[in-house]
This record gives C-alpha cells, sequence and structure tokens, in this order.
C-alpha cells in the first residue's frame, strides 16, 4: 500500500495484534505512538517491522495485560492524542461463540472506554465483528454511545464495512465504529468509505503462486498445476481467512464450508504450507488433488498486508497472528476519512 499523506497525526492502539489496523492507520497517515497487545508471537511481530524503521520511528510496542494497564505509562497529556484505536476481542460478540456480550469475561469495551475517558483522544475507532451489530446487542451498543456522548464525542457512523469492497481479496465483514469530538465531526462523511475496485484471488496470489512452482523446479507439470490454479482463483474472492485459538490443533483453512469455497478456487485448504525455502514435501503442498496449500505470507497476501510485513513465531503462530488480523486496506480508508475531517478542521 502508498502512504500519501504526512505521518502528522498521532495514534495509540490497544489489541494492535499483528498489526494488520496499525499498518492500515500508519498508511492513511497515522504516526503510532504505542501498540499495545497481550500474545508474545504478536509482540514480537510488530517489533520486528517496527524497530529500526525511520517510517515507525519514536512507535513503543507494549506487551500488556489491558484490564492491568496503566494509562499513565503512555506519556501522554489528556487530550494530546489524535486517535484510540482498537480491535477488542470478538468472542463475546461472534456468531461462533456463545454471544454473551456484557457477560464475556473477554469484554474488552468497558477498558476501551476507560482509557477513552483517560486519554481523552479527539477521535476513536473500535472494530470488531459483524454480529455486534446483531439487534440482541442493540442495548449494549446505545450503552457505549451514550458513554462516548458523556464524554463529548460524537458517533460518526457504526456500520458494517465489508474487506472485498476496499481492496481485499476476502469475504471478511467487521463492524467497524467512528466517534469524533464535534469540531472534527462535523467534517466527517457520516458514511463509510466508498468501495473500490475489487481484486480476486488469482490477482493477489498470481507473482507468489508462480514463484512457488518455478522454485519447485517441477517442469511442465508445476506448468499445468500453476495455470489450473490461476483459472480457478480468478472466480473471485476467498472466504474469511481464520486464525482459531491456541486451545483448538494445527493451522488451516477453516471449517468444511470454508474449505470447499477455497477448493473451488484451486486451493487446498487441509493445512498451511511451508514457504519455498523451507518446503519439504512438494506433494503436499503444491499438488494435493485440491490444489496448492496456502503459505503464511500468501495468506498474509489475502488480508491485504504487503509481503514485506513478516511474521513471527512458528508458522502454526505466524498464521494464527495472520488469520486474527484486521485487514490493513480497510483500516486504511476508514483512517483516511479520519485524516480528512481533521485536515478540514485545521481550516
Amino acid at each position: 500500500m502508498i502512504r500519501r499523506n504526512e505521518l502528522k497525526y498521532t495514534s495509540v492502539e490497544i489489541c494492535a495484534g499483528a498489526g494488520g489496523q496499525a499498518v492500515g492507520l500508519h498508511n492513511a497517515g497515522f504516526k503510532h505512538a504505542a501498540l499495545i497487545e497481550i500474545d508474545k508471537d504478536a509482540c514480537q511481530t510488530l517489533r520486528d517491522n517496527t524497530e529500526g524503521n525511520p517510517e515507525w520511528e519514536g512507535c513503543r510496542v507494549i506487551e500488556a495485560d489491558l484490564k492491568i494497564f496503566d494509562s499513565g505509562s503512555l506519556g501522554l497529556e489528556s487530550g494530546t492524542l489524535d486517535l484510540l484505536a482498537g480491535g477488542v476481542p470478538c468472542p463475546p460478540f461472534s456468531a461462533a461463540g456463545k454471544q454473551l456480550g456484557r457477560d464475556d469475561e473477554r469484554d474488552l469495551f468497558p477498558t476501551m472506554l476507560q482509557l477513552v475517558h483517560d486519554l481523552d483522544p479527539k477521535a476513536v475507532m473500535i472494530e470488531n465483528v459483524r454480529g455486534l451489530l446483531d439487534p440482541k446487542f442493540e442495548q449494549y451498543r446505545q450503552d457505549i454511545i451514550k458513554q462516548l456522548e458523556s464524554m463529548g464525542y460524537e458517533k460518526c457512523y457504526w456500520d458494517i464495512l465489508e474487506a472485498k469492497d476496499y481492496g481485499v481479496p476476502q469475504l471478511r465483514p467487521r463492524a467497524i465504529l467512528v466517534a469524533m469530538k464535534p469540531k472534527y465531526a462535523q467534517h466527517f462523511e457520516h458514511r463509510k468509505p466508498k468501495a473500490t475496485k475489487q481484486v480476486s484471488v488469482a490477482d493477489a496470489l498470481e507473482d507468489s503462486m508462480k514463484a512457488r512452482y518455478d522454485a519447485a523446479a517441477a517442469g511442465p507439470r508445476a506448468d499445468e498445476a500453476f495455470k489450473k490454479w490461476y483459472e480457478k482463483a480468478l472466480k473471485g474472492v476467498a472466504p474469511t481467512v481464520v486464525g482459531g485459538s491456541k486451545k483448538h490443533g494445527g493451522a488451516d483453512l477453516g471449517p468444511t464450508r470454508a474449505k470447499r469455497a477455497w477448493e473451488e478456487l484451486g486451493v487446498c485448504g487441509l493445512g498451511v504450507a511451508n514457504e519455498p525455502h523451507q518446503m519439504k514435501d512438494m506433494e503436499r503442498d503444491l499438488f494435493a488433488a485440491a490444489g496448492p496449500k496456502l503459505t503464511v505470507t500468501q495468506a498474509a497476501l489475502i488480508q491485504g498486508f504487503d509481503d514485506d510485513w513478516k511474521f513471527s513465531g512458528r508458522k502454526t503462530a505466524a498464521y494464527r497472528q495472520v488469520g486474527n488480523a484486521f485487514p490493513p486496506p480497510v483500516a486504511k480508508a476508514v483512517g483516511e476519512q479520519i485524516y480528512a475531517a481533521f485536515e478540514a478542521a485545521e481550516v
């Protein structure tokens, strides 16, 4: 992704994961003061990509449990931060879980709202699963909006953004809340970003898949397998990439229904392949009956990461980070809206 805006507005992000939202907001023009995350592998990913990188100068990666985190340790004077962003945990609202909402101990909305109170940023951006916008959580949403209003914020929108509408070759609907102080909200487009050109799985993976087959040095067989995959992958976008949890097995591309959707695109969902330089089983990784398996790097491309963003940890841990990420292009689209409102307020 190309960053066109100057890095002139500050941000702090909670539940930063492996950096999907951080990358998107960075490319929208936000300069991160801190990325806060509890998972050690994800924190290492953030450090590996930001430390020593002039683009990310001044960004602190903080490994911490938000429930006991002291916002004073950030060293930010209240009211000076431009944007507080974060993807609070999804399980309390996910259709795949019990949807306990406020009764789920993993619900970090109260923690996020306390940070809003303490830091008093100009804008707030919160990302979650689409299930949060289900009717059963209407009262919970209203409570959150009332709390934000009591702290001087105006809701700009709380809507579902579909990743495929923003150049991500994947079906991944996310619920996005944007709230701003009235001075800035009056300049904000009170609607979700306009959709952009759709990208197919073939568009996203053509170069990397060709490189994998070329590395296999299997002659005509590799050429034929690549062509077969490419023709299928042109059909459209992928199902949702899932990271799973640490409690459940190794990495694969999701439940049975998702695996069938991947197979329609020429991809085998029964596991994740090794990177080309680590490939040990060519038949398993490239020539399965359902098609090639994806590498972690390719799964990241499906999420909208650039291929220079590297993931720390062993294959399963790295894939989990990718699968749980927020697609950078979606974060960038929202970030650019917030950035534009800030700029308009300066005139």
